[in-house]
């Protein structure tokens, strides 16, 4: 999937919405809980009452690693319902990958070559070598890890380095220049919205890939002041807040709501920003 297909969704469904499929066994609705792959029927109720107001799907792969074979299994049969069902939407794999070279071409053939995925997240701290492997798939998209949500993030990211760049703003510098906006893209937490001004000064044609609106207590109004470009640029995740919206047998219904309020302020944003 290309960046102008991408743009295409975004302004057919005028939305940059992208749901995390990373369903907990504990938390399924007690309907499912029987039937014989139920990560796979919570993933399908959710991906077919909300596949019109996303332009990107994103499955964490802790979710269904931890569940061995059958986990693996039903990740596989989520993204074959996706793919001949919707074959539209972007398939992000959040499995934050980052190794040395050789191992990093297993992980991408893993990830592109046999699960077909449009797109995956990728650590670089060990440097070019860890991201490069992922970038000779054409048609394919390396997301960047660069600036986080997560409490820890301060440990490392905001570490002043030489010029006086934070090791964020570091990384993004110089791992923009093994790829292009039409292959990479980063990831951006949204509890850190201001810092996307920066960030933009850096990379203004790439895509941001954004956690942590919803739960994680992320403005959207925040991050489309501070990150949006001239084509929008943005994907903005959000997991727990729809997915768990509601563990009934309108589980997915209310789903559909959570993301229809959410793409409906996007509308409003796209139509007011550009």
């Amino acid at each position: 999937m290309n960046a102008i297909q991408l743009f295409n969704q975004i302004r057919q469904k005028q939305s940059f919405l992208c749901i995390g499929l990373d369903p907990e066994v504990n938390r399924l609705p007690v309907h499912l809980k029987d039937v014989e792959h139920p990560i796979l029927a919570f993933n399908k109720n959710i991906i077919d009452a909300t596949h019109d107001l996303v332009i990107a799907y994103k499955p964490n792969v802790a979710f269904y690693e931890c569940l061995g074979t059958s986990g693996w299994q039903q990740l596989e049969l989520t993204i074959q319902h996706i793919r001949e069902h919707y074959p539209e939407i972007l398939i992000i794999a959040d499995a934050k990958r980052g190794d040395i070279g050789n191992t990093s071409k297993k992980y991408a053939e893993t990830f592109f070559g046999h699960m077909q995925f449009d797109a995956v997240t990728v650590a670089p701290y060990m440097g070019a070598d860890s991201v490069l492997p992922f970038l000779e798939y054409p048609g394919k998209w390396v997301v960047v890890l660069a600036l986080t949500s997560n409490q820890g993030a301060d440990d490392f990211q905001m570490l002043a380095t030489t010029g006086h760049e934070r090791l964020f703003e570091t990384v993004i510098r110089k791992s923009s220049t093994w790829g292009n906006p039409d292959n990479m893209m980063y990831v951006a937490g949204a509890t850190r919205a201001s810092m996307l001004l920066k960030i933009r000064e850096i990379i203004p044609d790439h895509f941001l890939l954004i956690p942590g609106v919803g739960a994680q207590g992320g403005d959207l109004e925040d991050v489309a002041k501070y990150g949006l470009n001239s084509r929008c640029g943005l994907i903005v995740n959000s997991s727990r807040a729809v997915i768990y919206a509601d563990s009934s047998e309108r589980f997915a219904a209310v789903a559909r709501e959570r993301a229809f309020e959410m793409q409906q302020q996007m509308k409003e944003i796209l139509e007011r920003r550009l």
